[in-house]
């Protein structure tokens, strides 16, 4: 039976944080504790960056060196191999979104293509990741989702969207290295799907390298999956899923409300955590199909991954399945996750700080309205200093003794 205390150890969780760094993340936490705050934070932060305001330099110490590895590649090798050496992987993703020019979708392939290489020669990295909205526009996408007419200069920017993707696709494939592309807004989502299946149709005959995102907290993810899953066993191919509950949900209930459709939303956090926690189950029951990425923060999907891994006597790192979580947030999870054996990794961010900004000002929203998840960081945060305060904890000192 799995212990339920296993993500309780802050000593294994926080290993790596000198108290600074502590006393930093408690800092920012407490302030993600109050939505109000982060709100009117980031309309200050947006107009500040447009006005040209010297903000980088607070934003650098703050929030970056929170939730991002650095600045360029080589400022992250070194957290890299600090991580790997607490047996934690790491999957780098650079996190410059907004950009809309073709020499810019262009350039962001050429920089996809370095980082699968680097996966493909360094142990720490199992995956590379890439962003649909960061090799073409986000109005190519959406016109494609729903079934609208292209102008022949769209056509070509979306026959140039294909062959940037088949480009990431292939050298993943040459050089066996697992990639998965991200989940974005419903309303362009089809199109992404439908390329990923036929990226998986021809790189997964032999094994899932190709894995496309599902969103969970979409209703119709499940039915979706079975579908896909369908579709491979009838044509000989496997399937990479990569299962989240979702980064959009303010701007999907916005959107469906504003424009009179149903919401693609589940109707509340409890039936989102029944849908993922559905998704997670087929996963986990098609090991010889699909390929599991379990990206998740909240600790009981994780405690029911653990215990049909042990129901189903699967050896506890199976390469089929894979734990994540974002850099700078639920250390609880990754540490003792890694720690224990399990096959464990954070995605790393990285970029220059400006262009990074956007993807930190959505995990400061995240964290802010997914109920409960704030103030278990910042308890487990507040516990940790506790301890290196000299207040050990009866478990702390049973560590000690089994050294």
């Amino acid at each position: 039976m799995i212990r339920k205390k296993i993500f309780n150890n802050t000593k294994t969780a926080f290993r790596l944080k000198s108290d600074s760094e502590l006393d930093r993340a408690i800092f920012l936490f407490s302030m993600m504790g109050r939505p109000t705050l982060v709100k009117s934070g980031i309309a200050l932060t947006k107009m500040s960056l447009k006005l040209n305001l010297p903000v980088e330099g607070l934003i650098k110490k703050t929030i970056f060196e929170q939730f991002a590895g650095g600045e360029t590649m080589e400022d992250c090798k070194p957290t890299i191999k600090t991580m790997f050496e607490a047996k934690l992987h790491s999957i780098l993703d650079y996190s410059v979104e907004g950009k809309e020019t073709e020499e810019q979708f262009d350039a962001a392939v050429e920089k996809k293509l370095q980082l699968i290489k680097f996966a493909s020669e360094e142990k720490e990295l199992p995956f590379a990741v890439f962003k649909p909205t960061g090799v073409g526009r986000f109005e190519i996408w959406e016109k494609m989702t729903a079934k609208v007419s292209l102008t022949d200069d769209e056509k070509k920017e979306w026959e140039n969207i294909k062959n940037r993707v088949e480009r990431l696709c292939k050298k993943a494939y040459e050089l066996k290295v697992r990639l998965y592309a991200d989940g974005e807004e419903s309303w362009m989502q089809t199109a992404a799907d439908d390329l990923m299946e036929d990226m998986m149709r021809r790189y997964n005959k032999e094994e899932a390298l190709i894995f496309n995102t599902l969103q969970c907290y979409r209703w119709d993810r499940i039915e979706y999956l079975k579908d896909l899953h369908e579709k491979g066993k009838a044509e000989g191919f496997k399937i990479g899923a990569k299962i989240v509950r979702g980064a959009y949900m303010e701007k999907e209930n916005e959107r469906a409300k504003k424009l009179g459709y149903p919401s693609p939303i589940c109707e509340s956090k409890e039936a989102t955590d029944v849908n993922f926690n559905s998704v997670m189950s087929y996963c986990l029951g098609n090991l010889e199909d699909i390929s599991v990425y379990i990206g998740t923060h909240n600790e009981v999907s994780n405690y029911l991954a653990l215990q049909i891994i042990e129901d189903k006597d699967y050896p506890i790192n199976h390469p089929h399945i894979w734990f994540s979580q974002l850099f700078g947030m639920s250390d609880h999870l990754s540490y003792n996750l890694a720690k224990k054996g399990y096959n464990s990794a954070k995605l790393v961010p990285f970029g220059p700080v400006k262009d990074v900004v956007p993807y930190l000002m959505r995990r400061a929203q995240e964290n802010s309205s997914v109920k409960g998840q704030t103030g278990r960081e910042l308890s487990l945060l507040l516990e940790e200093r506790k301890r290196r305060k000299g207040h050990e904890t009866r478990h702390d000192r049973q560590e000690k003794e089994s050294f």
